[in-house]
């Protein structure tokens, strides 16, 4: 039987993340060399330049280890209605940064303040299919950061062992039809929720920086 990855601890994640640096353009998504095959159409608006959004990946500390925050969003939304997503949201202009944005629409969507969260470093920005360019900021939350949830954007708030999320043993693989290309994706399922789209992607990213030999 193979042993999964080793625990990470906060001192190895932020060791690992050190080199990152936040895009100085959250436009232009970035993407990777093993990307699927795209539709013509969504490369050229990916080319074009995409509405910049920036999500939290919070790492939170707990005694059984480490584990990341994720969200289901409520079913009521026009976009992503019910999926699980990291907390974030559009760049508005008032936003200094696109870390600034992750970190504000963290705290509108569950209550955790900007204080609360040392940011560790940053993965490059992600396309979605509704058109926006995504950057993961990876924080990790102060213990005593409590959870407020707003109700009209977030339906719960839930976390994942960060070693789960990090053994290639747990991720599936399957297909989606999007403009008329079949995509493969990855997806992982914990308890009773289903973690795909770009927030799987961008744990893949996450994955593949933390777990490099």
């Amino acid at each position: 039987m193979t042993a999964g990855p080793r625990p990470l601890s906060v001192a190895r994640i932020k060791q690992r993340l050190s080199g990152t640096r936040m895009p100085s353009n959250p436009r232009m998504a970035l993407l990777p060399a093993d990307s699927p095959r795209w539709p013509a159409s969504f490369l050229a608006r990916v080319a074009r330049g995409l509405t910049p959004a920036g999500v939290l990946i919070p790492i939170m500390e707990r005694d059984i280890g480490l584990s990341v925050l994720l969200t289901q969003r409520s079913a009521e939304l026009n976009l992503h209605a019910g999926q699980v997503s990291f907390p974030g949201g559009r760049m508005e202009e008032s936003d200094p940064d696109i870390a600034a944005t992750a970190l504000r629409e963290t705290h509108e969507e569950i209550g955790i303040a900007p204080e609360l969260v040392d940011i560790a470093g940053f993965l490059h920005p992600s396309p979605t299919v509704t058109g926006y360019s995504v950057t993961p900021v990876v924080g990790v939350v102060a213990p005593e950061a409590t959870i407020t949830l707003d109700e009209r954007e977030v339906e719960a708030a839930f976390e994942v062992p960060l070693a789960f999320l990090m053994d290639e043993a747990n991720q599936q693989h399957s297909t989606r039809q999007f403009e008329g290309v079949e995509l493969a994706i990855v997806e992982f399922n914990y308890a009773d929720r289903r973690i795909w789209g770009a927030t799987a992607t961008m744990l893949l990213q996450l994955r593949k920086i933390l777990l490099i030999q």
